[in-house]
């Protein structure tokens, strides 16, 4: 047996790595574990800092090929945050019976779906409904998306930050005005812009800067402003007001802007985004004893909150699944009162869990890895990282990334604001998702993967600390081009 504490959490982890040695080795004596099942296990003590998340208390990852037969080891993964010794006990008993096809005979919950990749999932299209259905998510929980970030807002919006980027920028105009490169337009793009309050500041900066330099490269500004969804671009003019004949609005996909703004390829001169990689399509992967393992989920629901959902919402429990489907395929109106609908989706959400598994790469023919990484380059970086890792393929940031610095000038640059993983020993001392942000999924981004991806396309990414908030966990990456 093997205990890996990936936390330093005050005393949680010592005292958390005590109780679950004496419990097994309780039950081992007691005759309710074997040492054969002992010998394969491998405990990770995790402190998981998102209170809402897909994880039991105790959960164990098996092993299984494409057809769900078991192949050798197994997984547990305890929260220390919630776990207590008696807790650990029952749960470990619970999650190891001594017959599978009595585990699947009493099995109450009610199943969502079957095994499959994260962005394929219930829970990826639950984020996605919540992106689409925005409106109506913020208008029955009374509070915006900002509202709801942990702290209450953006650090996108930080005046500081967004003060020392239009200095950046104004002194890349003026370096290009003096060697006679300048553009005629300027192109600037946000994607993700949410409701518009970075982009309206940012511009009050420029302008405000701009003047007081005696520079006219205001009135040359072209900005634009990229979402998924047009009722969102809508939400974002008041915030520009003062600024609509400068700014277009576009609906652009972040994982592929380059399909909308074709026509700006190599024009570009600055793009940002802020928290939107943390939010788009993610798998993970594990690396154990020189193999390499998919991490495959299912949405599932607890018995007793099934039963709970049932009596508020009239269904039965062969009904919740039907009605899941249907809320992920016509939203709110799938119940006749859209507010029930809403209420359904909100009380699905909150108490939706995610059961894992671990397939062998090589079991899983179609699974492709991020465009611009295979399986000798992804193992040639994993050469030098920790034997045991469990990490990120961040597949959606990988491909925004690719999609995005296409649309860059030469003298262009990209800056992301977000979450990054930038060492994978990292990933040995910390939980980086998937978490639950009120009705949205979040996922620490891999940093060193995504540094790969661009060395490749011809680019040094670079990361510094978010220095304008104290504590924050933002990260500022920004390119350059290689010569």
């Amino acid at each position: 047996m093997i205990v890996q504490v990936n936390h330093l959490q005050n005393a949680t982890a010592a005292a958390a790595a005590r109780d679950v040695i004496e419990n097994v080795y309780g039950l081992v004596s007691e005759g309710k574990l074997e040492a054969a099942q002992v010998a394969r296990l491998r405990i990770h003590l995790d402190w998981i800092q998102y209170r809402h998340n897909f994880r039991e208390p105790v959960t164990v990852v098996r092993t299984e090929d494409f057809r769900g037969n078991h192949r050798g080891f197994f997984d547990v993964h305890v929260n220390t945050r919630e776990i207590s010794p008696d807790l650990f006990r029952r749960e470990l008993l619970r999650a190891l019976p001594d017959d599978p096809a009595q585990e699947a005979a009493a099995d109450e919950r009610v199943i969502l779906e079957g095994f499959g990749s994260f962005p394929a999932s219930v829970a990826w299209k639950f984020n996605q409904l919540y992106w689409q259905r925005l409106p109506d998510w913020e208008k029955a929980t009374g509070r915006s998306y900002e509202q709801a970030l942990p702290g209450g807002k953006s650090d996108a919006n930080n005046a500081a930050a967004v003060a020392d980027g239009v200095a950046d920028f104004w002194t890349l105009l003026r370096d290009l005005e003096a060697k006679n490169q300048l553009p005629a337009e300027l192109f600037v793009l946000e994607i993700g812009v949410g409701l518009g309050t970075r982009c309206g500041l940012w511009l009050d900066l420029f302008r405000e800067l701009d003047r007081a330099r005696g520079t006219s490269y205001y009135p040359r500004l072209r900005f634009l402003l990229g979402d998924y969804a047009l009722a969102t671009l809508e939400r974002s003019r008041p915030a520009v007001r003062e600024h609509l004949d400068l700014c277009s609005f576009i609906v652009l996909d972040a994982l592929n802007p380059i399909r909308s703004l074709s026509f700006l390829r190599h024009k570009v001169l600055h793009i940002h985004l802020t928290n939107v990689y943390d939010n788009l399509p993610d798998e993970e992967i594990l690396r154990r004893d020189g193999q390499l393992y998919l991490v495959q989920v299912r949405a599932y629901l607890r018995p007793e909150n099934a039963k709970q959902i049932g009596v508020t919402f009239g269904l039965s429990a062969g009904e919740i699944r039907p009605m899941v489907e249907r809320l992920l395929a016509v939203g709110p109106d799938c119940f006749a009162d859209r507010s029930k609908g809403v209420a359904f989706w909100r009380e699905v959400w909150s108490v939706l869990r995610l059961e894992e598994r671990l397939v062998r790469l090589e079991d899983l023919p179609s699974t492709s890895l991020p465009e611009g990484l295979d399986i000798p380059r992804l193992e040639e970086i994993l050469q030098d990282a920790p034997a045991d890792l469990l990490l990120h393929l961040s597949p959606g940031a990988i491909q925004s990334f690719r999609n995005t610095v296409q649309l860059l000038h030469p003298r262009g640059y990209l800056q992301v604001q977000d979450i990054f993983v930038t060492d994978l020993n990292d990933y040995r001392m910390g939980f980086y998702g998937p978490g639950k942000l009120d009705g949205s999924v979040v996922n620490w981004v891999n940093g060193v993967l995504l540094r790969e991806v661009a060395e490749r396309a011809g680019y040094d990414l670079h990361f510094a600390p978010f220095r304008y908030r104290e504590g924050s966990r933002t990260s500022i990456l920004y390119t350059t081009q290689r010569e």
